[in-house]
């Protein structure tokens, strides 16, 4: 990556934390900006090639991804108890209101989606349309649990070779990723620090919250949130093979949002690569149709 491609932004929240914000793209007033929310524990690099493909088309769109407190170059909270959607929902609404981002179109990728809910609760207006990846009202408890048992546990790899054999394990329901998607990935999760040993690019922490859930209760669902959705225009993508995002919530989403678009990735779980091919191509349709 290029200084040129991207511009680094960091902005206190109203307790302090600094965050972080990646903006692509140029304000040239004529198209919808772009707000890119990643998953629980991602960071702005998920967004990188989608973020290149669809700030240079010839709208010029401005792109902004967003780290959440504890992830990526934002700095870590004191208090894991912070690491909430309502909390995240909070941050971003002031990120944006210092941007001046009046109105917006949201890809969120798992709690980046729930995020998008919240805030069609809290700042409606804020929403142009969003595209929902791998997240509806209901998750499953399979899937969450499996999140669960990773989430800020384990030891370090000792190298980039041992990061991407750890992730080929535990990701093996993505099928056929190259060998350089497979290090990419890694280089996302993980960071290399200066002396060379490589650590979590999130706060081990945010696992804490995880940790509290009862499995053994039903997972409430957030079908008001989403019927909060039915106003804008929403394609939701779901991995072929994912365990967090069912057939079935997908199936009754569409049949409560008549308009929704989706798209089912073949070969991937949970989340699916927005910036791959297929995927990318897909969001970038969406969005010049909408905005």
């Amino acid at each position: 990556m290029s200084d040129a491609e991207f511009l680094d932004l960091f902005m206190p929240s109203s307790d302090g934390i600094r965050l972080h914000a990646r903006i692509y793209g140029s304000d040239n007033g004529n198209a919808v900006p772009v707000v890119c929310l990643p998953g629980l524990t991602r960071n702005a690099h998920d967004f990188h090639d989608l973020a290149m493909r669809v700030s240079a088309n010839e709208l010029r769109r401005r792109i902004i991804v967003i780290e959440y407190r504890g992830r990526g170059q934002s700095e870590r909270d004191p208090d894991w108890r912070h690491y909430t959607v309502a909390v995240e929902a909070t941050d971003i609404r002031q990120m944006l209101k210092a941007l001046r981002i009046t109105r917006a179109i949201f890809v969120g990728t798992s709690r980046g989606g729930l995020i998008t809910m919240a805030l069609a609760a809290t700042a409606p207006q804020l929403i142009k349309a969003c595209v929902l990846n791998d997240i509806g009202p209901v998750i499953e408890t399979g899937g969450l649990q499996r999140i669960a048992s990773y989430v800020g546990k384990g030891t370090m790899p000792k190298d980039w070779d041992e990061a991407v054999n750890r992730l080929k394990g535990s990701n093996t329901e993505f099928t056929d990723l190259s060998d350089e998607e497979w290090q990419a990935f890694a280089r996302s999760v993980f960071a290399e620090q200066d002396d060379g040993r490589l650590v979590l690019s999130y706060d081990p922490a945010i696992g804490n919250s995880l940790a509290a859930i009862d499995f053994t209760k039903p997972f409430p669902s957030a079908w008001p949130l989403f019927e909060l959705l039915k106003i804008y225009p929403v394609l939701t993508l779901r991995g072929e093979n994912s365990d967090l995002l069912s057939d079935a919530t997908l199936a009754e989403m569409k049949q409560r949002h008549r308009t929704m678009e989706m798209l089912v990735v073949p070969r991937e779980g949970h989340a699916p690569f927005v910036g791959r091919e297929h995927t990318a191509r897909a969001i970038e349709d969406f969005v010049e149709r909408v905005g």
